[in-house]
């Protein structure tokens, strides 16, 4: 490939061979070079290609402004989360995520460090991207030489949660309370503490973060087994009569109508966590 446009030393631009721009990272790629002539092979480190032209200009836009250490780490979490996952993650993650690692780097150099409110729970209901999140505060330390606090291991989890959705923060966080809320109706309708560590527990939190996900993207389980949804509420009418409340609160706070199907899926999985 030939060298597009320069963006400075480390950064520069090309088509490949489908004629669509990409952006190619290697240090001193850009340096007593200029456009037409062909990029060194040897200095690549890293080709991004973004969805939409929107995308990538953000991208080289915010790549201007940033230190090539803080993108070369960002890139190297989001390819680690890609392959420990095993998910597609929004391409857009290269501008969200880059931009927040850097900033977060440069809060903590100016000793502004600011607590995560919801860390607890990303730990429970996002348990892998939690863990992405501790490899990337390492991985920043070995990198940078800057030891972020662990806030930002939850901060990092919920950029990949939001990238896993491909859709915007603020859903992330609507999905984050309708577990947490789901959660909260179970503990006080049987007056428990289930055990966080269980199988049991972990089961409910995926189904209901899973029915959020369906719920936010509007991709409900078909109604039609009302069956299936008698049968459940006669082996189980307590947890049948809480998935209930858990049906009205979604309602009222979403304005979805939760399906006689998924109600009696979710007092299954609360009566799995009850026994």
């Amino acid at each position: 490939m030939n060298i597009d446009k320069i963006i400075n030393n480390n950064i520069v631009t090309a088509l490949d061979p489908d004629g669509k721009e990409v952006v190619i990272m290697g240090r001193g790629i850009g340096f007593g070079t200029k456009a037409g002539r062909p990029i060194a092979e040897s200095k690549i480190e890293k080709t991004f290609r973004l969805d939409s032209q929107n995308s990538l200009d953000q991208f080289k836009e915010l790549l201007v402004k940033l230190p090539l250490e803080h993108i070369k780490v960002s890139a190297e979490i989001i390819s680690y989360a890609k392959s420990v996952l095993n998910r597609t993650l929004n391409q857009n993650i290269y501008i969200t995520l880059t931009d927040h690692i850097n900033f977060a780097i440069h809060r903590f150099k100016e000793n502004m460090v600011f607590s995560n409110p919801i860390l607890s729970e990303i730990k429970t209901f996002y348990k892998e991207e939690y863990l992405v999140g501790e490899y990337a505060v390492a991985l920043i330390e070995r990198s940078v030489g800057v030891r972020l606090p662990v806030d930002e291991a939850g901060f990092i989890a919920m950029h990949i949660v939001n990238a896993e959705l491909n859709t915007a923060m603020n859903k992330t966080m609507d999905m984050t309370s309708l577990i947490q809320n789901g959660v909260k109706i179970v503990k006080e309708f049987f007056a428990m503490e289930p055990d966080e560590g269980s199988l049991s527990y972990q089961r409910f939190i995926t189904h209901l973060r899973f029915l959020a996900q369906r719920i936010l993207t509007g991709e409900l389980l078909n109604s039609a087994n009302t069956e299936f949804s008698n049968i459940i509420a006669g082996m189980y009418p307590e947890e049948y009569e809480c998935s209930l409340k858990i049906k009205d609160y979604i309602f009222e706070s979403y304005h979805h109508d939760v399906t006689e199907e998924e109600t009696a899926y979710l007092a299954v999985h609360i009566k799995r966590m009850r026994l």
